[in-house]
């Protein structure tokens, strides 16, 4: 529910427009070209890297970080987008410090890794900056593939499909094309529209076309899909928000944290944005973090984020849950909601304090709170899917439903864990299966 007017204490405006701009600035400044050398030279090139076993698209690390060293950065480019198409944006968001730079020798050995994710920035960055597409596609093979979800699992299938000739429609709901790339990302880990820029390089593949606004089980059914093309790729993510289950949930000043996100992204104004003084965040995950440094960034005077169980039970990493203390958000843990107080409007919200089996220790905590955002968990949505595994569609090797014809990646299907790089390998890899079985290479 978006802020009433009405709602107390949720102000736009809070600060000065400079300061919007200062805070919300790139997180972390691109290495020039004498930057990227220095960084390069302190990798050993390891044979049997750990950071690429530890990287989820099995990037080259140690070669694409060698030919930053020799002067190449567009071969270095090329050897990552060959992997990941998306290697910009992942350079961006992914946490490398849990993934690549945790397994670094470097890291091992002095506690300090190469700088694995600022160094693929620079190399993408190289080509995006100069319009340079590496990859052409290969003769038309006449066949159509469906792509569902123009997100990054969307986005890596399509590139990949057409990359072999065939023909790609993408279809996705919303209004522009990236999925949580371009509306649920913080917007200081991708500025200068970044994540759009990185859409129409994609596309300069040719063969694929886009078509916004559809969406899945309103208008477009999977079974019309199935029947127009030669296969469909399912990546539409995860739509539905869980909702806390209290009394009171409908109050003014209480909303999902991937709403205020997309909002906050889709800014043309970040002065006109609204933001509570007292602002609490409930959640334990990326997208809690992401929500509660930005409401700080915007100007709320207090910023908590309480997750129910520990802090190492926190999905979002232990960088991002110093960033944001580094922000000035204060983070409690083993606490759960359990009532919203106000008259209309949220004025409080209590949570009861827990071990770590959750259950509730007999002490509680009320906080004052003019705004509340829920990130505690998105829900699959959709008419019509293949088998579900628990909440997602159920998948086999590299995609396969139980409908013939039909592959899923991403959010949206069971095995993964909720970060861009992977549902970008899942993508790709689902194409790779697809172009198998279209080809007769593989069973269909």
């Amino acid at each position: 529910m978006s802020p009433s007017p009405l709602t107390p204490g949720v102000t736009a405006a809070r600060l000065a427009p400079d300061e919007y701009a200062e805070n919300f600035t790139d997180l972390h400044a691109p290495l020039d070209p004498h930057e990227a050398v220095v960084a390069a030279d302190r990798c050993y090139f390891c044979h049997d890297a750990p950071c690429m076993t530890a990287c989820p698209t099995s990037i080259d690390i140690p070669l694409f970080i060698r030919q930053i060293a020799t002067g190449t950065p567009e071969a270095a480019a090329e050897t990552i987008l060959d992997q990941n198409i998306l290697g910009g944006m992942c350079a961006r968001v992914c946490p490398t410090e849990t993934l690549c730079e945790e397994v670094c020798v470097r890291e091992v050995a002095e506690g300090k890794p190469v700088e694995i994710g600022r160094l693929q920035r620079y190399a993408t960055d190289t080509v995006m900056a100069r319009n340079i597409h590496p990859f052409t596609r290969a003769e038309a093979t006449g066949r159509r593939v469906a792509v569902v979800g123009a997100g990054p699992a969307g986005l890596a299938c399509a590139h990949r499909l057409a990359l072999h000739g065939h023909e790609v429609t993408l279809y996705d709901a919303r209004p522009k094309p990236g999925g949580l790339n371009e509306y649920g990302i913080a917007a200081y880990k991708s500025t200068d529209n970044f994540a759009a820029r990185e859409v129409d390089w994609l596309l300069q593949i040719g063969g694929i076309t886009l078509e916004t606004g559809q969406r899945l089980g309103d208008g477009l059914s999977l079974d019309s899909l199935r029947a127009g093309f030669d296969a469909v790729f399912l990546g539409i993510g995860l739509g539905g928000v869980n909702a806390l289950g209290l009394e009171g949930e409908d109050r003014d000043g209480l909303r999902d944290a991937v709403d205020f996100i997309a909002e906050l992204r889709q800014s043309s104004d970040l002065t006109g944005l609204p933001i509570g003084r007292d602002v609490v965040v409930i959640g334990g995950g990326m997208t809690a973090v992401d929500a509660a440094v930005q409401a700080k960034l915007l100007g709320a005077l207090n910023v908590t984020l309480v997750y129910r169980r520990g802090r190492d039970r926190m999905n979002a990493s232990r960088y991002e849950q110093d960033l944001a203390a580094s922000k000035g958000v204060r983070i409690v843990t083993n606490a759960q909601p359990v009532a919203i107080h106000g008259n209309g409007a949220v004025r409080e919200i209590e949570f009861a304090y827990t071990d770590d089996a959750l259950t509730p220790t007999g002490d509680t905590l009320r906080l004052p709170a003019d705004q509340v955002f829920k990130a505690i968990g998105q829900t699959l949505t959709g008419d019509g899917l293949p088998v579900l595994e628990g909440r997602k569609i159920a998948v086999t090797g590299p995609g396969r439903t139980s409908v013939k014809g039909v592959w899923a990646g991403g959010d949206c299907a069971s095995g993964g864990d909720d970060l861009t790089v992977t549902a970008v390998a899942e993508g790709r890899d689902a194409a790779e299966d697809i172009h198998a079985a279209l080809t007769g290479a593989k069973e269909a």
